[in-house]
């Protein structure tokens, strides 16, 4: 039994690790927000036609992008509790891990527009838009909370934190 608990402890921690990115890293909500409009305009209209493979190497490099950022967000976090005086090993850490981040958001990227740059299904989609014009009022207010949710959603304690 004590090992199903410490099981279970270990998920809860991970899921408090992920509010609490969510919560206080403007970064992470960007890519979250990113990642939300892609699967919904995967899911929701059929103009895409995207692979089982595909979307196997979507969901792998959005993964390798968000676990990133929280590898990075963990880094930081441990080099600022041993100094925050501006020491070169600390910063070099601090770069290395965000240069890690970047590389793996371009990576996916460049993998997003090989895979979904497909004209027709965006001449569909704009065409789509296009014939239900109230339906880009709600993709403008999605738009509009999705920056409210990256910009102003924020548990940051004065003081506590850079």
């Amino acid at each position: 039994m004590k090992d199903i608990d410490s099981l279970f402890r270990s998920f809860v921690y991970a899921v408090k690790g992920f509010a609490w990115m969510v919560s206080h890293e403007r970064n992470f909500r960007i890519h979250l927000v990113c990642l939300g409009y892609m699967i919904f305009f995967l899911c929701r209209y059929d103009f895409f036609v995207v692979s089982e493979i595909e979307a196997s190497i979507l969901v792998i490099i959005s993964a390798l992008v968000i676990g990133s950022e929280m590898i990075n967000t963990g880094i930081e976090k441990a080099d600022d509790a041993f100094s925050r005086e501006e020491k070169y090993a600390i910063k070099v850490s601090k770069d290395v891990a965000a240069g890690a981040v970047l590389v793996f958001a371009v990576a996916s990227v460049v993998i997003g527009v090989f895979i979904l740059w497909q004209p027709a299904a965006f001449e569909a989609l704009f065409a789509h838009y296009k014939a239900h014009i109230w339906k880009v009022a709600l993709l403008v207010f999605s738009f509009v909370l999705s920056l409210l949710f990256i910009f102003k959603f924020n548990f940051k304690e004065k003081g506590k934190e850079k």
